[in-house]
């Protein structure tokens, strides 16, 4: 087990996984940000947050998801970038499914401020979810040395170093 989680390998499969996992954040987060009271409109839909929290979500959680994804991407606090972004797909799982079992048709709001024809929501888009989770988690708890910014930022490098002196004592 132990030769499994210091396989190199990870720092290689994490990046792809960074790199997509980011990309879609980033992604996910543009039209939110242009268009936040259509977001606003796509977070009440869900009718699961009291109103008075709707434009605060609406407002605050793109901001979020870019800064995440963007840490991802360029490899800064990845392990908190990607404990943020799985618990954000958490909450976005739940939701969906909560949205599922009030037989709510709608969008999930995800991308774009669509209507329930052109996106509607559905078990897949649970199980997509379920996926970017996936990739979250690899990232999270396998990726002991992030190719990007953490490897050159002092700290990170000096936690590095430390941790290979104990292996060896």
């Amino acid at each position: 087990m132990r030769r499994f989680l210091d396989w190199r390998g990870h720092a290689w499969l994490a990046l792809a996984a960074r790199l997509y996992v980011g990309f879609i954040f980033v992604t996910a987060s543009w039209h939110k940000l242009i268009e936040p009271g259509a977001f606003a409109i796509d977070i009440a839909t869900y009718q699961i947050l009291p109103l008075a929290l709707v434009n605060s979500m609406a407002i605050v959680l793109p901001w979020v998801e870019i800064v995440t994804g963007i840490m991802l991407i360029v490899g800064f606090r990845t392990r908190a970038a990607a404990l943020l972004i799985a618990g954000m797909m958490v909450v976005f799982t739940v939701a969906i499914i909560i949205a599922l079992g009030k037989g709510l048709d709608m969008s999930c709001g995800c991308f774009a401020s669509q209507g329930a024809n052109e996106d509607p929501i559905s078990w897949r888009t649970i199980v997509r979810d379920l996926g970017w989770l996936g990739l979250a988690l690899y990232v999270l708890i396998l990726d002991r040395r992030p190719l990007g910014v953490d490897r050159w930022w002092p700290r990170e490098a000096a936690r590095a170093n430390l941790d290979t002196s104990k292996e060896q004592v």
